[in-house]
């Protein structure tokens, strides 16, 4: 019998917009970094250990995750920033089994239509919070029974979807 997998996919912090800095070098501004901080601590008290950090090459998502202070493996992937559901889920699904928790750090739309696809109930309370915006530093959790390469579309169950402040 497979295990029990957890996945917490996060929108990056709030941005800053300096003049001539391109969208992929965009830094954090200071709400931002406590939103980052405040997430970090949620995911610690709520789901405890990540395994794995799967996290897009951005400026503003690399500070997201150093503001979390998660401790994992940390792969650095440039196809979540921009990517698509299926391009997330390929990076996912090319987890190492031995990871129960995987925290993915990327950008909207990406993200959270990530999480809508792979929600087993698109109806859910949560899914219908994500389907009203997906602020900076939002949370989906989802869980679903199987190693990470087969997770697929309506695999999962959509437990939380929440902005920490």
């Amino acid at each position: 019998m497979s295990d029990t997998r957890t996945l917490i996919l996060m929108r990056h912090g709030k941005s800053s917009y300096p003049d001539g800095v391109d969208d992929h070098d965009r830094p954090l501004d200071e709400r931002g970094r406590r939103q980052s901080a405040a997430a970090g601590d949620w995911i610690r008290a709520n789901v405890g250990a990540v395994d794995a950090v799967i996290c897009s090459t951005a400026t503003r998502t690399r500070q997201t995750l150093e503001r979390t202070a998660v401790d994992g493996p940390v792969r650095f992937e440039s196809t979540v920033y921009g990517g698509s559901p299926d391009d997330i889920v390929r990076e996912i699904t090319a987890t190492d089994d031995s990871a129960a928790t995987v925290l993915v750090v990327g950008h909207a739309p990406g993200i959270p239509f990530t999480a809508l696809e792979l929600a087993d109930d698109r109806e859910s309370d949560a899914a219908v919070w994500i389907r009203r915006g997906y602020p900076t530093s939002a949370l989906a959790v989802l869980e679903f029974t199987g190693d990470w390469s087969d997770l697929g579309p309506g695999r999962a169950r959509l437990t939380h979807a929440l902005r920490v402040d």
